[in-house]
């Protein structure tokens, strides 16, 4: 399931090969975008990728997100089993290397 949103001015494009986003995860993603935003002013974009690999037996699901933000992309991606608790590992990486640019 790949979906492209604007949402609220940022181009978010999210890529689930052979995986189908609930309504809930995709609020997550939104919530995720709100809260890093306190931490930068001008994100062009979001991607964010969801792999399956239900071969694997440990950590079979991967989540990665690429933040937009002049300059390099901040980047970030974790491995589990459990969707929304590594979107909230993804978001905190992603918060401290937004963190790292400000000061």
């Amino acid at each position: 399931m790949n979906y492209t949103e604007n949402f609220e001015g940022i181009k978010l494009d999210v890529q689930a090969v052979d995986i189908t986003i609930s309504n809930d995860l995709q609020q997550g993603i939104r919530d995720t975008i709100n809260r890093l935003k306190r931490h930068t002013s001008d994100v062009n974009f979001v991607d964010v990728y969801f792999t399956d690999k239900s071969e694997k037996s440990t950590d079979p699901k991967t989540v990665g997100m690429r933040f937009g933000i002049p300059g390099n992309d901040a980047f970030a991606s974790d491995s589990g089993d459990n969707w929304m608790e590594l979107l909230k590992n993804v978001e905190e990486k992603l918060r401290r290397q937004l963190e790292k640019r400000q000061s």
